[in-house]
């Protein structure tokens, strides 16, 4: 079971990379973009190390505080969980 959610939490933070490298592309060429809320949405469903690292390799999203304080802190909130799940479950 574990090494299921290691398999999810590699693509997750794949798709989170993704996600902000596809949202900077379009984003120069003035196309339809991904919205803020759903780049969020993937941080917060396990994502959120594959969303930093996109952040800031191609300097995306890093002038909106909701990203730059919000990723980090979800970031927070994830490994608070995981440290707890094996510390004490």
């Amino acid at each position: 079971m574990k090494n299921l959610f290691l398999y999810y939490l590699v693509f997750i933070n794949i798709i989170g990379f993704l996600s902000m490298y596809l949202d900077k592309i379009k984003a120069k060429k003035h196309q339809w973009r991904t919205k803020e809320s759903t780049l969020i949405l993937i941080g917060a469903l396990g994502g959120s190390i594959g969303s930093i690292l996109g952040m800031y390799i191609f300097r995306h999203k890093t002038k909106h505080l909701k990203f730059t304080l919000g990723i980090p802190f979800i970031i927070l909130i994830q490994l608070s969980i995981i440290i707890y799940y094996y510390k004490f479950v």
